[in-house]
């Protein structure tokens, strides 16, 4: 009998905390303008360095919304700069911190289009993850690192401020 009378219970409670659960939600996004303003920005913190370079800028889902490829650069910058964009934005974390997380041979390390060395760093506004810039191009991760942070510069008071 006890039964009977907790299953109605606890699907009543159950029901009760999906009615609160809204049908849709709203999703910060970045825009092609701030996405703009970041490429240019890294390109030209690393031109200051002396240094060519090729930048992307992708959404939250990982896709791109900018590529700028310095005069000079190298094309293999174009697909480095993505797939550096894209691993940030998927980890969630500046590749910086992750470049010995996978020196085993795990599955994850070898899912094409991955890259786990420096030079991609999350974007985040309002606390939410909406996209991620990849540099490649500079002698070292750190350096393409430096360049992406210096980019973000550009748009750091846009983020901060936007609204969740």
């Amino acid at each position: 009998m006890k039964r009977l009378i907790v299953l109605p219970a606890l699907l009543a409670a159950s029901f009760a905390a999906h009615a609160d659960i809204p049908a849709v939600i709203k999703i910060p996004r970045l825009t092609l303008e701030a996405s703009e303003k970041l490429a240019q920005a890294t390109i030209a913190a690393c031109r200051k360095e002396g240094i060519q370079i090729g930048v992307t800028v992708v959404d939250r889902s990982g896709d791109p919304m900018v590529f700028l490829r310095d005069t000079l650069a190298p094309r293999i910058t174009i697909e480095i700069s993505k797939q550096k964009a894209f691993t940030a934005v998927n980890f969630n974390a500046p590749l910086s911190t992750m470049e010995n997380r996978f020196t085993k041979p795990f599955a994850v390390g070898k899912v094409d289009g991955l890259v786990f060395s420096a030079g991609g760093i999350p974007i985040e506004a309002a606390g939410n993850i909406v996209g991620a810039v990849g540099v490649s191009g500079a002698a070292t991760g750190e350096q393409d690192e430096a360049c992406a942070r210096e980019g973000l510069k550009a748009i750091a008071f846009d983020l901060e401020t936007a609204s969740p």
